[in-house]
């Protein structure tokens, strides 16, 4: 499947899930420190509710970015790797770009980037040029560069469309679950 046949509901509720902050949270505290320890997710991650923390992996197990591993704990599949390592570029190019600001944390880069990035998906989500009137250099850079957070977004769901196909409207937070 490629990103193309999704579409833009699709896109916008990827995009929802992929910025959510328990989520981009969960998977790099993984990523920079390893498998979670059931009973120490709640310590790890003390700012979260524990209805956001059962939330949040309950979604990141379902749409397979992490699974329970005996005698380690929580830890990132392939696809929660990967994830990890969009984020990372995502992050580098927002820090690069100073978006959202000069001096930002990582959770607020990779959000405020794809929060511009949406956009771009659902006018263009195949490709073609992302050249606005109106619109600011930096936003338009986003759907320009073949390394930068729009093709890099593309690539990730295109390698890992489940994520699209199982998100539905959460009622409770008026976003994708």
């Amino acid at each position: 499947m490629t990103t193309s046949s999704f579409t833009s509901a699709n896109l916008r509720a990827a995009v929802d899930f992929l910025s959510s902050p328990a989520l981009i949270r969960l998977i790099t505290e993984i990523d920079d420190n390893g498998p979670i320890p059931p009973r120490k997710l709640a310590s790890t991650l003390p700012d979260l509710s524990a209805h956001h923390l059962r939330r949040i992996n309950h979604m990141a197990r379902v749409h397979d970015l992490v699974r329970a591993a005996p005698g380690a704990g929580l830890e990132l599949t392939t696809s929660g790797v990967e994830l990890a390592d969009f984020y990372d570029a995502t992050a580098r190019w927002a820090r690069h770009h100073a978006y959202p600001t000069r001096v930002c944390d990582f959770t607020s880069r990779i959000r405020h980037t794809l929060s511009l990035v949406e956009p771009l998906l659902a006018a263009y989500p195949a490709g073609g040029s992302t050249r606005r009137l109106g619109v600011e250099l930096a936003d338009t850079e986003i759907g320009l560069e073949p390394s930068g957070p729009r093709a890099l977004l593309l690539q990730w769901l295109d390698a890992h469309p489940q994520i699209t196909a199982l998100l539905e409207p959460d009622p409770e937070y008026g976003r994708a679950a």
